[in-house]
């Protein structure tokens, strides 16, 4: 079956393939612009398979939302060209919407189609890496937001009161969560595993310096567990200084507003996704 310069051109717009690629892939399918595209699309997958061992450090993140439900989505590729490129920008948007439409944390079928369906145009490792879904209850306030180079995003809910202070302060947590990355949200997140660790190096730290060798062993164990609470409180959200008072942790800013606004607040979804980590 014979092809025309027209048929190039349309293959080409439906899959971004280059002009030579699109004639060996319609010769090879005997002009037929389905079976053409078909053969494109397993070239791209087969050559986007050769490079999944290549680093993903670039990418971008994407949070929706529609009435009660939010969504957001981490997408990631090899270099920030693709990133920027506008039809990479609509994939992690529809990533996003998908996330809104299922009602799910889990990546889907139609998610991994959706980087299936560029896979010839950009020719990277790429992935929807994660995505993160949130229903909102009644009298609950949500704090959004993604950092301007769209590879920080977070989302906070604060249950018990859904008024304009209560949305500031979940904003303001978004912000405090971009800003410091906290490995955990409390205390009670961390694992005992990670604190025994940290109680090795603090020891063998403490063994090294002449002056703690003269003290007493419950005094040297008074330091030690001091060193873990202040430890702790750099790496768990609560408990750090809050991105907005400094005389304030984030956890002593949330009773300061259930006072101001006479209802008992509670953090419910605290989600951070920092691109790549």
């Amino acid at each position: 079956m014979a092809f025309t310069a027209a048929d190039i051109k349309t293959l080409r717009e439906n899959t971004g393939a280059g002009m030579l690629e699109c004639k060996k892939a319609l010769t090879e399918a005997n002009g037929n612009l389905a079976e053409a595209e078909k053969i494109l699309k397993e070239k791209g997958l087969a050559a986007m398979e050769k490079r999944s061992d290549r680093a993903t450090g670039e990418g971008r993140i994407v949070i929706k939302q529609e009435g009660n439900k939010v969504a957001m989505a981490e997408v990631t590729c090899e270099t920030d060209f693709v990133a920027n490129n506008e039809d990479f920008v609509k994939v992690a948007e529809k990533a996003a919407e998908i996330t809104l439409k299922t009602g799910s944390n889990e990546i889907t079928g139609e998610h991994k189609a959706l980087i299936d369906g560029i896979a010839i145009k950009f020719r990277e490792n790429m992935a929807i890496r994660r995505v993160a879904y949130v229903e909102l209850a009644d009298n609950v306030a949500l704090g959004t937001y993604v950092h301007g180079d769209n590879k920080t995003g977070a989302i906070v809910t604060v249950e018990g009161s859904n008024a304009d202070e209560v949305k500031t302060f979940a904003k303001d947590c978004c912000l405090h969560l971009a800003a410091f990355t906290p490995a955990y949200n409390k205390k009670e997140d961390v694992p005992e595993s990670y604190i025994n660790e940290q109680k090795e190096i603090f020891q063998a730290q403490m063994a090294g310096d002449e002056k703690m060798a003269s003290k007493p062993e419950n005094v040297k164990a008074g330091i030690l567990q001091g060193k873990i609470n202040k430890h702790l409180a750099e790496i768990c959200f609560v408990d750090q200084t809050f991105v907005k008072d400094d005389k304030a942790t984030v956890g002593k800013k949330l009773e300061e507003i259930s006072k101001k606004v006479g209802a008992k607040l509670a953090f419910g979804k605290i989600i951070l996704f920092v691109l790549g980590k």
